[in-house]
């Protein structure tokens, strides 16, 4: 049966389909020994040669899922960092098979982050549409009033990028500084920190503390542990597009 190229690049456990899109692009892929740059080139990887970097692609994987409580100072990518700074496949070392980061963490913010070879889920939990939330304690400078609080309630407009209402409540003060949890469904760059910085409260610490329902309990700070079959299956349902309901239609007499 063919499959889109990119798909059975990520099904495989080589990148997400994101990243299999630049490698196709680039020239780096072949079929039959010839080289496919056009994205949604169909393949049979019962049936061709396909080659990645003049490498044979494996047979698709068992999938496999992993959560990490990632530490600050190290970077979320799967490549070796140019300036030798640790990156966060150092601290996913519990399964032989090639995982590859769900999103992103900045290189100081620590916390949930997940990892798997399951290119189709991965895409999904990142897309706006399911509203996957993604929930984080803030350290931020100083004390959000009440009608700060309901900015970011009603979202954001940072020159022309809107962002979207994010729940928020005050959790602790500290000092002059207090600790904030918010919850979004959308995952841009910088997300928090932009927002923040735009209400007045720069952020001082961020922390991820739960991501589509996975949270830090019992996972110490750079520590990873494999997902439950019950935690996979509450993932794959928040993810999972409602069947179309149509209406009987009439027979005519």
């Amino acid at each position: 049966m063919e499959i889109r190229l990119q798909k059975i690049i990520a099904d495989a456990g080589l990148a997400s389909r994101r990243e299999a899109e630049r490698w196709i692009e680039q020239g780096s892929v072949k079929v039959n020994g010839k080289v496919l740059k056009q994205l949604g080139s169909l393949a049979d990887p019962s049936a061709d040669s396909i080659t990645v970097f003049g490498k044979p692609i494996p047979r698709k994987q068992e999938e496999v899922y992993v959560v990490l409580n990632k530490p600050t100072g190290c970077l979320t990518t799967m490549a070796e960092d140019k300036r030798g700074r640790t990156t966060v496949m150092e601290y996913v070392r519990v399964t032989k098979v090639r995982v590859f980061p769900v999103g992103r963490l900045d290189f100081n913010t620590q916390g949930v982050l997940l990892f798997t070879n399951d290119g189709e889920l991965a895409k999904k939990l990142l897309l706006p549409k399911y509203k996957v939330e993604r929930t984080y304690k803030v350290k931020v400078s100083g004390m959000p009033n009440e009608k700060t609080m309901k900015r970011l309630t009603r979202g954001v407009h940072i020159d022309a990028e809107k962002f979207k209402p994010i729940e928020a409540r005050i959790q602790k003060t500290s000092g002059k500084n207090c600790f904030l949890i918010m919850t979004l469904v959308e995952g841009k760059n910088r997300h928090i920190k932009k927002v923040c910085e735009h209400i007045g409260h720069p952020v001082i610490k961020l922390q991820r503390i739960q991501f589509g329902g996975l949270n830090l309990t019992g996972l110490p700070l750079g520590a990873c542990r494999f997902l439950s079959p019950k935690e996979v299956r509450a993932l794959k349902k928040l993810v999972a597009d409602e069947p179309v309901l149509t209406r009987p239609t009439k027979k005519k007499r």
